[in-house]
């Protein structure tokens, strides 16, 4: 029991129940400003907990989130609009090769042809002729050329040079679909120029690349061992399925092909290799013409051993002529070959030290010199004999 006193002062004892029932009866104000008290308690609790877990409900729903307004880019700037109408240009020229090789399949006993790799290559002329690399081909029995547009055509080896690390092959295609990409000049490219590589890397095709040229002069073993010289190093990303793809300036133009990278790892780790366009263009329409390049002669013959041993006696630094052939270059310029006796050196050949001004010092370095310049060239031949140095103009063959 409570013990409850009325306003007259009257004392009663009360269960709370019964209290309840008098303060509604007596004091009806008290009971309207706990029902008032109540609600308010209410509203708060919806309007702080239930009210934002609705909302964010129907956001997510989407039911009142809309998509937000989209801002007007404006022009491209002038650099990338140099870049995606390059892309636009030559990349119809590029293509995806895939090759094939045929091994041995012990348990039927025949032939059998298995993936051997890809690659990249582009459009030389309107004959359907492709330049690539000469490794992408190497192990390969059969390629696959896959253009631009998905067509796919199989194609046909015309021939290659290894010393070059360069091959031609060739498509019958629709006219329409041989689209060439433009030539231009790696000698007078300059450090820091720009430059686009567009190729396969790791069989995602059509896919570019950007750089600088980040230093020329460079020099790179082709497959056969020999030294390419004149490569162009470039910071493009170049990786594997690279090969064999065109090197583009920011005018369009082909100044290499992308063909090796250096990288512990095997992939790009910005520093390429491309071989120099003026290289490319010497080689490739040889290889169209003959199925072969044939690099221009002076018409000697020479014997390193020998030589080697002559020139350290003489302190010389260059190629000894053992033999010139008759009617050849040489021959023609007045130089003149070894004349060995039974048991003497009965007349010691013209020592050649330089070519254009280029040293030499070994029959490999000699023949990399004269790979620079083309068949019917003048040369200018610094050589020794007899004790002074003279020059001679040899024409090429």
């Amino acid at each position: 029991m409570v013990r409850y006193q009325k306003y007259d002062e009257t004392t009663l004892e009360l269960s709370p129940g019964e209290i309840n029932e008098v303060v509604r009866d007596e004091h009806p104000e008290v009971l309207q400003r706990q029902l008032n008290l109540t609600r308010i308690l209410l509203l708060v609790v919806v309007a702080v907990v239930v009210v934002p877990r609705i909302v964010s409900v129907f956001r997510w729903s989407g039911t009142m989130g809309q998509p937000r307004p989209v801002t007007p880019r404006g022009e491209l700037a002038s650099w990338e609009k140099t870049t995606t109408d390059l892309f636009a240009q030559v990349s119809p020229s590029v293509v995806y090769l895939t090759t094939r090789s045929r091994v041995a399949d012990p348990f039927y006993r025949r032939a059998i042809e298995v993936d051997a790799g890809s690659g990249s290559g582009f459009m030389w002329d309107e004959l359907g002729h492709i330049v690539t690399n000469f490794h992408v081909l190497q192990e390969a029995s059969s390629a696959q050329v896959v253009m631009w547009d998905h067509s796919s055509y199989e194609a046909t080896l015309v021939g290659g040079s290894p010393d070059h690390d360069l091959a031609v092959l060739r498509i019958n295609a629709p006219p329409e679909k041989l689209k060439p990409v433009l030539i231009g000049a790696s000698g007078e490219l300059l450090v820091g120029q720009a430059v686009f590589a567009i190729g396969n890397p790791f069989g995602l095709s059509q896919t570019l690349t950007t750089g600088i040229v980040s230093a020329k002069s460079r020099t790179i073993q082709s497959p056969t061992g020999r030294a390419i010289e004149e490569v162009i190093q470039i910071d493009a990303a170049i990786n594997p399925g690279n090969s064999g793809g065109p090197l583009m300036d920011s005018a369009g133009r082909l100044i290499g092909v992308n063909t090796a990278i250096y990288s512990p790892s095997g992939t790009s780790a910005g520093v390429g290799f491309a071989i120099p366009i003026d290289t490319v263009n010497r080689v490739v329409p040889q290889i169209i013409a003959s199925g072969r390049y044939e690099p221009p002669q002076m018409g000697i013959r020479v014997n390193q051993e020998l030589s080697d041993a002559i020139t350290r006696r003489l302190d010389l630094d260059g190629v000894m002529i053992m033999e010139v052939i008759e009617g050849g270059g040489a021959d023609r310029a007045g130089l003149r070959g070894t004349i060995l006796g039974r048991q003497e050196l009965v007349q010691l050949g013209d020592v050649i030290t330089s070519i254009e001004g280029n040293a030499v010092d070994s029959m490999d370095q000699l023949m990399e010199t004269l790979d620079r310049y083309g068949r019917g060239r003048a040369v200018n031949v610094q050589y020794w004999r007899e004790g002074e140095s003279r020059s001679t103009e040899v024409v090429l063959q």
